[in-house]
């Protein structure tokens, strides 16, 4: 243990190490940092280089390297706080209060104490924002020497990088941490994919250098012709982008338009448009691949005009255009604003609006009874851009992309929302379903009296896409009688049993309930009435009833030992293990699980929100191991479904893209339309994976316009 006498020990490394930061500190400052060195460990110094290139001030560097010491145990809060002051102590202590995150991470949506822990955790951020620049320069060295740690850590961390800390880097505009944590979270959660894209990147790179080169060349010329002092070179493209957006649009590589891509620096936002005046008047423009982040900007602060062109042989070539201060915005976010009360009014305008936001989560507690899709809330509000649309009063309201009009009620006022029986978009009807676009004028159209649909709160039907209206919509049913909440549950469950071909009277309801967690089944009807959980879910608990059991050689063997044959359950990184289903949680094939293992009977496998598992993981969190199912359980299934819709031009085909969307082979048809009634019968095989994805996808026929009925047959 490090006492405060000790801690003014001195390293004689650590001039050398100071002289290749470039940095402008005062003699005191040195001192200060000088003696948090010599308590660090190698990646503690990793972390503060990287603050040190952002130009954080010296108490930031110093907490970094401190933390570490705390971390290894070196060093106890109370001797940093005497020994470092109240500053650098005060953000020790916020960074010690970001390392929740990992149980939080693991418990995620399982107990309000994690739930706390987030708040906490925002909190700290909110309280200095330094705090998270400091976290998440560790999380980047953590990541650059993942293959330090073993292999189920690796998986662990990358797992969290990719849903805490890359999505609160981009919600921060920290985009030079943000696009590295991505990637390497890519290279280790999806090798095969990371490494296929980074091929193909490579293979074409001489190609793509000498096109760039000659397109620069060209703008280049152009902008000095029109009196435009600017600077033009390529851009990097990172590969969790590409992969992101070829996920995204279901696009293949070849078809991504920014691999060649150019960004264009020039002095003002004048400069900007004229220099996208020239782009345009070079090479044709692509339709719907323009974006105005300078008019429009990002949540994070981010401007920048993109746009995509038909360029030189063809090829499609994205262009970023933006001013030096806007490229600083884009690269260091709220890292480029630290300064902010030093700095005038407008200097932390970013930095106030990013700490605003997270305030604003904080607030979201109240919003519910509920609080436990708050972590499901904090991400999507990371992740997600923004869409900025127009009330009929002309105010702006911000939105996360993808929002729908329904959203934007709720946004409004929840009494509208709950009201909302339809919507005006630029003067005209749409639909609740509407994907709303930037500039967009919303009009709600409301009920005197009315109440939200249960359809609502289906994710197949893209009703609401903020978590925070969703919310709204439950809790709006959890505040009606439990009587008709039960009541609505029973029926619904009935409703699609029947629609799948089941008979309610066969099934061991006491059983289902058991399996989803319920003590009784009145509780499971509760659940479904108040839309907790989808007839779905519990249906696929209940999965034998509806579809054929698969061939004997696929089921999963309750014990076996890893790598013979018939064992169909894989622990990374470790083989000939006897393993065994848990009979707390009985997991079924391609469920989310954990393995733990026990004293004499191997690995135990549990659902990875079994409650005997949150209890073991806090007592026995080192016997916890990564494990996942075999290739072998890729079971499919043969169902027959039986549709029923008034004939039309195009009907087939709205129902065969259903199909494609889902990637559900079709089998056989058998179509036949009354001359008389104008009626069309259709009966279809397909191909499924499990019942979830035949209830989506009868869901989603549901919606086609003309449909009027559509069931499992047989």
């Amino acid at each position: 243990m490090v006492t405060p006498s000790k801690v003014l020990s001195i390293n004689n490394d650590f001039d050398d190490w100071l002289a290749t930061l470039a940095v402008n500190w005062s003699i005191d400052q040195r001192e200060v940092v000088r003696r948090a060195y010599d308590l660090s460990t190698a990646r503690g110094l990793a972390a503060a280089d990287l603050l040190a290139e952002l130009r954080l001030d010296p108490e930031t560097v110093a907490a970094t390297l401190l933390h570490q010491a705390l971390a290894g145990g070196r060093l106890t809060l109370p001797v940093a706080k005497e020994a470092f002051g109240h500053t650098i102590g005060a953000l020790v202590e916020g960074v010690m209060t970001l390392d929740i995150v990992g149980d939080l991470h693991s418990h995620t949506r399982q107990a309000r104490g994690q739930l706390e822990n987030l708040r906490k955790m925002l909190l700290a951020i909110a309280q200095d924002i330094r705090v998270v620049l400091i976290k998440l320069a560790i999380r980047l060295t953590e990541m650059r020497d993942l293959q330090s740690f073993s292999e189920p850590q690796r998986a662990r961390i990358a797992q969290e990088t990719v849903d805490i800390f890359a999505p609160l880097a981009n919600r921060l505009g920290i985009g030079v941490i943000k696009w590295e944590l991505e990637d390497l979270s890519l290279r280790c959660l999806e090798p095969v994919t990371y490494k296929r894209l980074a091929q193909a990147l490579d293979e074409r790179r001489a190609d793509r250098e000498r096109y760039i080169t000659a397109v620069v060349d060209r703008l280049q010329t152009e902008l000095r012709t029109a009196g435009i002092q600017a600077q033009v070179f390529g851009r990097a493209k990172h590969i969790y982008s590409i992969w992101r957006k070829m996920q995204r649009k279901q696009l293949p590589f070849d078809q991504i338009f920014d691999v060649r891509a150019v960004r264009i620096m020039v002095n003002s936002i004048a400069d900007c448009y004229a220099a996208l005046g020239i782009v345009h008047g070079l090479w044709n423009h692509i339709r719907r691949e323009f974006d105005d982040y300078i008019a429009n900007p990002k949540a994070n602060g981010y401007q920048s005009l993109h746009t995509a062109v038909i360029g030189p042989d063809g090829k499609p070539l994205e262009v970023q255009i933006r001013t030096a201060a806007m490229h600083q915005q884009a690269e260091l976010g709220v890292a480029a604003h630290w300064r902010y009360k030093e700095g005038g009014p407008d200097q932390g305008k970013t930095l106030e609006q990013q700490i605003a936001w997270i305030r604003k989560m904080l607030e979201y507690k109240d919003d519910s009874a509920d609080d436990g899709d708050l972590l499901e809330r904090f991400k999507a509000e990371a992740l997600q851009d923004r869409v900025y649309v127009i009330t009929p009063k002309g105010a702006i309201v911000e939105l996360a992309q993808g929002a729908t009009p329904l959203d934007f009620a709720y946004h409004i006022h929840t009494e509208v929302g709950h009201r909302c029986r339809g919507a005006k978009v630029n003067g005209h009807i749409a639909p609740l379903t509407y994907e709303l676009k930037n500039g967009d004028q919303v009009q709600v159209l409301t009920a005197k009296q009315g109440a939200p649909s249960r359809d609502w709160l289906s994710p197949h039907l893209n009703y609401l896409k903020t978590p925070r209206a969703r919310a709204k919509v439950r809790q709006w049913f959890r505040q009606q009688a439990l009587e008709k909440s039960i009541v609505a549950g029973r029926a619904d469950l009935d409703r699609e049993l029947k629609r799948l071909g089941v008979d309610s009277k066969a099934v061991d309801i006491i059983q289902v309930a058991r399996r989803l967690n319920f003590t009784r089944p009145d509780e499971l009807f509760a659940a479904i009435g108040y839309g907790d959980i989808t007839t779905g879910q519990a249906v696929s608990r209940i999965q034998e009833l509806i579809l054929p059991p698969p061939p004997d050689t696929l089921r999963i063997a309750r014990k076996t030992r890893l790598g013979e044959a018939g064992g169909e359950i894989k622990v990374r990184g470790v083989g000939n293990l006897l393993t065994h289903m848990a009979k707390c949680c009985e997991p079924v094939p391609l469920e989310p699980i954990v393995g733990f293992i026990t004293h004499g009977r191997g690995v135990s496998i549990h659902r990875r929100d079994c409650s005997n598992l949150l209890d073991l993981m806090t007592h026995h969190r080192e016997r916890v191991i990564e494990v996942d199912w075999g290739e072998e359980t890729a079971v499919t299934y043969s169902v027959v479904i039986h549709i029923d819709a008034y004939d039309r031009p195009g009907l087939l085909r709205d129902v065969t893209s259903v199909f494609l969307a889902e990637q559900a082979n079709v089998l056989g048809s058998n179509t036949r339309t009354d001359p008389k009634t104008a009626m069309a019968h259709m009966l279809l095989t397909l191909e499924i994976k499990d019942v979830e994805q035949l209830s989506r996808i009868m869901d989603k026929i549901a919606q086609i316009p003309n449909i009027m009925e559509v069931r499992r047959k047989g």
